[in-house]
């Protein structure tokens, strides 16, 4: 009643008072009350730093109100909420009170390991291109192909007359497309632009209303042929504010890191030895410091938060709405920034319904998790306005097809003769996903990631096209180099990774196999699903990383993840009998820091200094001798720094993930094809193209054999096969067709005639 008077007091009428406490048979209460360290360690399934503690099975539960209290309580759901904030600040402030000395030396180590690495991405970022000393100009011409893109979307909404109105400008956009008007909130992930945005406007009117200075600027000689610029240094810099975030970003996931290692393996020596694999291999682990603004920058951390929170919850036997609440919401900072997010979840959800196939997962907590994907994966829809790539992802496919799959279960396990249950699960669950995800790309027309599987068949079958080629012919997508490997094996990573893996599957054979001889003998069964989950995400991730070279840095951070399960008791209990976990430890830091010591010497001994004078001429030319409303066309990563720096409007970008601007792209490329100059100039005509910016290194360029650009346009063009590439004809003569009206050593600008 004392609880009752206060939320009156507080201004809650009466028809909102909290309903009163449901009693247990008899009257007597439900179970006797907790000390403070029981409800922390009952919260929290597991203690820090590994969880070694599981939560007994018999674990008090709350008996729900039935409908008709919740009737005479319409103001319930406030309550609740009420509830479970004031719950969430009592566990918070007992778990401050009673936390032990180890938790707090895990939280002091990890928040180092995360200062160390935005330390260490920081400095290597400065040292390759001396970030601080350039201009403004610089600093985006810094940011090529995709970066310049989505930073310049920054850009407009830091430089508009207020937040709403720059949110509006990249909502109704006229320059990236012309002469479409697109959404670039719907199409490029650009939320945390947004976000950052809107945090650069508040602390910029923030410390000017206060007068505090936010930028030091200086003037910086370049040299004897090159003009002086003035350089701006500080959060108040708006590129220097962008990186900077990134960076924090990314140092707070190595903190992030260090608990994973710690609470998966049940040992704080695991978090030491996540940390410092990830160090030793960072150059296999993450790209951030040279491309901050990449999407990965600002999606990836969320993963590894998302992946710690699905592994408390594999490892708690109650899951309580909190923690599936929690991974919805690292779901939605994990997929809105970036569209390949889709199918890494894809990937995660496979491995969550293979444990369940396995056995090592409920179906009711499996059903759960689903329901947090979906809800998380409806919430994205929304925020990026009605995505269709969202929409008809194999991702979103498959969360329908697997929680289906649970309904019927028990119908299979009726039906099914000669064929194991999990075989009939497993078959309902690939090709139900491939099916219902074909079906709703033919319902709603949707071709926009016809070049994933188009990306795929090139892998797997030798399948060739234009767009695929574009793919890869690009190093970053091309198979997984034959050094990777080598590397892993240098620092001990690989060796390592494949010991833990074999004892994972060898106990989960045993598990399975030879589960009742194991109870005849009254031997514990290994049932641990958030390690064999950890075991099967390692298998798909391998596969990405081996068929995109790109897509290492999923692999090579979860293998530092696996590494940590060395200190596993569960995993290498007789070994710990006999050898002191420390010592263990010690012996495979000492043989991983002879060569990853020498790693990092390598990436700290790159030095330079960013410096591209032919772009800097061109983009200075175009401010100063085209309209505001020219329009140009040309190579992917130039149209990126042309709208940033130029603000002119263009007519294809990198962001090559719509199908429409796949198809407008390879219009524009065949400038570099074999095709007649008055058909190219036809087309370029059609698109209301005023300047073509023709790179003449792109008809040399040959990473490969079949991959310069004329070879690619040999794929599909066979009727021009043979005659001379118009690139070369345009860089002798441009005329009748084109003018040529600028040219250095890299760029000319052919000028459409009428």
């Amino acid at each position: 009643m004392v609880h009752t008077r206060r939320s009156r007091g507080r201004g809650l009428p009466p028809s909102c008072s909290p309903p009163p406490p449901t009693p247990s048979r008899g009257g007597a209460p439900l179970s006797p009350p907790l000390s403070p360290q029981k409800e922390v360690q009952q919260s929290l399934g597991r203690q820090l730093p590994g969880g070694a503690s599981v939560m007994a099975k018999g674990g008090r539960k709350v008996a729900k109100p039935d409908a008709q209290r919740q009737e005479k309580h319409p103001c319930a759901p406030a309550w609740e909420f009420r509830a479970w904030l004031h719950g969430t600040l009592k566990e918070m402030a007992v778990f401050v009170a009673r936390a032990d000395r180890k938790i707090w030396i895990t939280l002091i180590l990890a928040a180092v390991a995360g200062i160390l690495h935005w330390y260490h991405i920081t400095t290597l970022f400065e040292n390759d291109r001396r970030f601080s000393h350039l201009s403004t100009l610089e600093r985006e011409m810094a940011f090529r192909t995709e970066m310049g893109l989505y930073y310049s979307y920054f850009k407009t909404i830091v430089e508009a007359p207020s937040f709403f109105s720059g949110v509006w400008m990249i909502m109704n956009d006229e320059l990236t497309e012309y002469p479409l008007v697109i959404n670039t909130l719907k199409r490029f992930h650009l939320y945390p632009e947004v976000v950052l945005a809107s945090w650069y406007r508040m602390y910029t009117g923030a410390m000017n209303s206060t007068g505090i200075p936010t930028q030091k600027c200086w003037t910086v000689n370049r040299g004897e042929y090159l003009s002086p610029v003035q350089s701006c240094e500080g959060m108040g810099d708006p590129a220097c504010f962008y990186v900077n975030v990134i960076f924090l970003l990314n140092g707070l996931m190595v903190s992030v890191f260090f608990l994973y290692g710690t609470y998966l393996s049940g040992n704080l020596f695991g978090g030491l030895l996540t940390v410092a694999c990830f160090f030793f291999n960072h150059g296999e682990s993450t790209r951030v410091m040279w491309t901050p603004p990449l999407r990965e920058s600002f999606s990836y951390p969320f993963l590894v938060l998302q992946m710690l929170l699905l592994t408390y919850i594999l490892r708690t036997q109650n899951v309580n709405r909190r923690s599936l609440i929690a991974l919805s919401v690292s779901n939605v900072f994990f997929t809105l920034p970036w569209q390949f997010a889709q199918f890494v979840l894809l990937t995660q959800v496979a491995s969550i319904f293979g444990i369940y196939i396995l056995g090592y997962i409920d179906p009711r907590k499996l059903q759960k998790i689903l329901h947090a994907h979906m809800a998380s994966l409806a919430v994205c829809f929304v925020l990026m306005f009605g995505n269709s790539m969202l929409l008809t992802s194999y991702y979103a496919a498959s969360l329908v097809v697997c929680t289906g799959i649970l309904r019927i279960s028990h119908c299979l396990k009726m039906h099914r003769k000669n064929v194991p249950l999990w075989a009939i699960e497993a078959m309902f669950c690939l090709f139900g996903t491939i099916t219902l995800k074909s079906l709703m790309c033919l319902i709603f027309g949707i071709t926009d990631d016809a070049h994933i599987s188009n990306l795929l068949k090139a892998k797997l079958i030798g399948y060739r096209d234009f767009d695929t080629l574009m793919y890869t012919c690009a190093a970053e997508f091309d198979f997984m180099e034959k050094e990777t490997p080598i590397r892993y094996m240098k620092t001990l990573l690989l060796p390592v990774v494949v010991v833990v893996f074999s004892v994972i599957v060898g106990k989960v054979f045993q598990c399975i196999l030879l589960q009742k001889k194991v109870s005849e003998r009254n031997e514990d069964l290994f049932n641990h699903g958030e390690i064999v989950y950890h075991a099967l995400q390692l298998i798909f991730f391998t596969f990405l990383a081996v068929l995109i070279m790109r897509l290492k840095l999923f692999l090579t951070p979860h293998m530092c993840i696996m590494v940590s399960l060395i200190c596993s008791k569960k995993l290498f209990g007789c070994v710990f009998s006999k050898i002191q976990p420390g010592k263990l430890v010690l012996a495979i830091l000492a043989i991983m820091a002879y060569e990853g010591i020498a790693n990092l010497q390598k990436q700290w001994s790159i030095v330079g200094e960013f410096s591209n004078l032919p772009q800097e001429q061109l983009l200075l030319w175009i401010k100063a001798n085209t309209n505001q409303d020219a329009v140009f066309a040309g190579a992917m990563p130039t149209m990126a720094s042309v709208k940033l720096s130029a603000l002119r409007p263009i007519v294809n970008h990198p962001h090559y993930e719509d199908a429409a601007l796949r198809a407008r792209t390879k219009i524009i490329y065949s400038m570099y094809s074999r095709k007649p100059a008055k058909d190219v100039k036809k087309e370029l005509v059609k698109m209301g193209v005023n300047y073509y910016i023709l790179e003449e290194s792109w008809c040399l360029k040959r990473p490969r054999p079949g991959c310069s650009m004329p070879e690619i346009w040999d794929v599909e063009d066979l009727a021009n096969i043979g005659k001379v590439p118009l690139c070369n004809l345009m860089g002798k003569n441009s005329r009748p067709y084109f003018r040529t009206v600028f040219d250095n050593s890299v760029y000319k600008v052919l000028e459409v005639t009428t």
